[in-house]
């Protein structure tokens, strides 16, 4: 679909990829972007619709529902990462990973399919991860909850094909934002990750590999885990 003159709404548009979702919607000619951010006085982007949002509370999901009737295009960029350990870290730090990476776009998913059904279908972009594919030590609660995510992408791209709804995951390594900060290693940044899940809602595509790290990682998901793994800790040790 085209972009020109579409109605978005953008979750975790006060910095980072959200940020870079904003400004390149705003370059593509979108008729009206709702920015929506647990603080929105953190918005730093002038000539868009504000929305108060924490995507773990339902009463502000469906409250932006309400607001936000006429959306076309939802971008689910929120999420967050806590380094917690499945099995030593703490139970609440996975909760709240799964409740915003997971559950965040599931609900924000239910909300607006509907909207979007009767809005001529648009489109729903996830930001994912290549993470969605692999873990890495005290990384298992994001990964666990972006292979949640990777899953209810395909799961709502087949739900909602028969309302005209196109579903695109994106999926990447590194991204240069505040969440990598202090990682040395080679970093794609936030503008061309935003830039690549917007071409693809344009031209159709159902999945960008946004990065080389993405395409490594999704090329491996044949391979037995122990190979697979070898060959994923040999390039991470080479970086």
């Amino acid at each position: 679909m085209e972009l020109k003159d579409a109605v978005v709404l953008v979750t975790g548009a006060n910095r980072g990829i959200g940020a870079e979702f904003v400004h390149l919607l705003k370059e593509r000619g979108a008729a009206k972007i709702y920015a929506a951010a647990r603080d929105v006085s953190s918005l730093k982007t002038d000539g868009v619709e504000p929305i108060a949002l924490d995507i773990t509370d339902r009463g502000q999901i469906e409250a932006a529902a309400r607001v936000a009737g006429d959306v076309q295009v939802l971008i689910n960029n929120a999420g967050i990462s806590t380094g917690t350990s499945l099995i030593t870290g703490d139970e609440a730090g996975i909760r709240r990973e799964m409740d915003t990476n997971f559950y965040g776009t599931l609900l924000l998913t239910r909300a607006f399919a509907p909207i979007l059904g009767a809005n001529g279908g648009g489109a729903i972009l996830n930001v994912v991860s290549a993470l969605s594919w692999f873990s890495v030590p005290n990384g298992g609660a994001y990964a666990a909850s972006k292979a949640a995510a990777w899953m209810l992408t395909d799961s709502t791209r087949l739900e909602l094909a028969a309302q005209g709804t196109h579903v695109v995951g994106v999926h990447m390594g590194l991204v240069d934002t505040d969440m990598s900060k202090g990682l040395d290693a080679p970093k794609i940044h936030p503008a061309d990750l935003a830039g690549a899940g917007l071409d693809a809602i344009e031209s159709g595509a159902q999945e960008v590999l946004a990065d080389d790290w993405a395409k490594f990682v999704k090329s491996g998901l044949t391979l037995d885990p122990k190979e697979r793994y070898a060959k994923i800790f040999a390039a991470l040790g080479g970086n």
